[in-house]
């Protein structure tokens, strides 16, 4: 009996991975001294418990430029882009880094590479 219920315990007990949001797209624009980030994200939102709640812009070094915010889940609206103005990205900067960010998963592992063209 030991035997059938040990390996239905690791089965079951087993947590189940859920998706960190995805970078669909991202775009750059000068805006005259500062640039606007618009990002392109999908995540399977179920509601106010678990969606898609955030993205940051980071240097290749990891410091951070800017963070936008999402203050609602987009259950029916999959994917959807979001802009962030202002941003300011020192020169000698040839790429930023966009990383998602879920309400329960947390940050994504691997940031999304956007190449600026100057």
């Amino acid at each position: 009996m030991r035997r059938l219920f040990l390996p239905l315990l690791l089965v079951t007990g087993t947590p189940v991975l859920a998706d960190t949001p995805l970078v669909e797209n991202a775009t750059l624009r000068d805006a005259g001294g500062t640039w606007t980030v618009s990002v392109t994200l999908s995540h399977p939102d179920t509601g106010w418990d678990h969606y898609a709640d955030g993205w940051e812009v980071l240097t290749p070094d990891g410091t951070r430029l800017g963070f936008r915010e999402l203050l609602h889940p987009h259950v029916d609206e999959q994917p959807f882009t979001r802009s962030l103005s202002g941003v300011e990205i020192p020169d000698g900067i040839d790429h930023v880094l966009i990383r998602p960010r879920c309400s329960v998963d947390g940050w994504a592992n691997d940031p999304y590479r956007l190449d600026l063209d100057r």
